[in-house]
């Protein structure tokens, strides 16, 4: 299969990220978070998942850039903060010394030609659900000419159909079909055991749908997102959570439709939280386009240049939402 070395290397990566924020989220406390200059909360998991991750790739893909959410100055200046992470990193990885984990993080922050090959890296998307113990998604894609070829979200608080777990993997290679897997649950060469084709549902008639959206009303525009549903004639209550679970939900037949519209018309989407999540829902059999049905393109920065709004659907219900947004947002 394409991309085969890449597909183990990123589920390991992820498989692992996600041990570590398992095991921080357990053992954190207030004085380990931190706030970014946009008051979003980061957490020493964040820092560690993002090293773990670059860790391995630069391991297995020396030339690969990445494109990360997080860089290391707050370590940096916070003896505390990266002490904590050298120790979770360790535990996870094995031995490592600081000053490589800091530079994996910041390997995150360099230039990058987006036209050419590149990751893009989530370490935890949905801070704040990883905080309340809700959900969020270790998020990781592989880009090549704009065009996302590979995705792995892995979601420590996902259950599929129902199932209590220990979390799941979520994946895809374009052109081969998405896939669900236990986190952890892998053989002696990697590959992940016990992995299952996921499909979108075959909903057709949009009262019988399902519809998801982030869980923060400051996310997203939820008025907007009801006048929508409205127009389709959607019954049943929104399903609000954080992250890229989202699409995990829309990919594995939880939810028919995922709704995304900014409240700010100057805010653009970053690419690191839609490309894994956009891939998987599409080779799951389902359609990801901006509002105004615009197949999203990844080629143009760190942020979705160009796009508002975001729609996942499992495709058969596409059309109708983009004409009932259409009909109810001014784009």
């Amino acid at each position: 299969m394409m991309y085969q070395k890449e597909l183990d290397i990123a589920l390991s990566a992820v498989s692992a990220a996600a041990r570590l924020c398992r095991g921080a989220r357990q053992t954190l406390v207030d004085a380990e978070s931190v706030s970014k200059k946009d008051r979003s909360p980061v957490t020493i998991a964040d820092f560690g998942s993002q090293a773990i991750i670059s860790l391995a790739l630069g391991a297995a893909f020396p030339n690969d850039p990445i494109v990360g959410e997080e860089d290391a100055a707050i370590l940096r200046e916070n003896d505390f903060l990266r002490r904590k992470v050298h120790e979770l990193v360790a535990m996870e990885a094995g031995p490592v010394e600081e000053s490589p984990v800091l530079e994996a993080i910041d390997r995150g922050a360099g230039e990058v030609d987006f036209s050419k090959r590149f990751w893009t890296v989530d370490p935890i998307d949905g801070t704040k659900g990883f905080l309340r113990g809700e959900q969020y998604a270790v998020a990781l894609a592989l880009v090549e000419g704009g065009r996302v070829v590979l995705g792995v979200l892995g979601c420590p608080n996902f259950s599929v159909g129902g199932a209590e777990s220990g979390g799941a993997l979520f994946y895809a290679v374009a052109g081969g079909g998405a896939f669900s897997a236990p986190i952890g649950d892998r053989d002696m060469a990697g590959h992940a055991l016990n992995a299952l084709p996921i499909r979108v549902d075959e909903t057709l008639d949009p009262a019988l749908a399902r519809f998801c959206e982030s869980l923060e009303s400051g996310h997203s525009d939820h008025e907007t997102h009801q006048k929508i549903c409205e127009r389709l004639g959607v019954t049943a209550p929104p399903c609000r959570m954080d992250s890229q679970a989202k699409y995990a939900a829309v990919a594995s037949g939880g939810a028919s439709i995922y709704l995304r519209l900014p409240r700010g018309t100057e805010y653009r989407e970053k690419i690191w939280d839609h490309a894994a999540g956009a891939l998987i829902v599409e080779a799951a059999g389902g359609r990801v386009t901006d509002f105004s049905g615009n197949a999203l393109s990844f080629a143009s920065g760190r942020t979705l240049e160009g796009h508002r709004g975001i729609l996942a659907t499992n495709g058969r219900l596409h059309d109708k939402v983009l004409q009932a947004i259409e009909a109810s947002v001014m784009l």
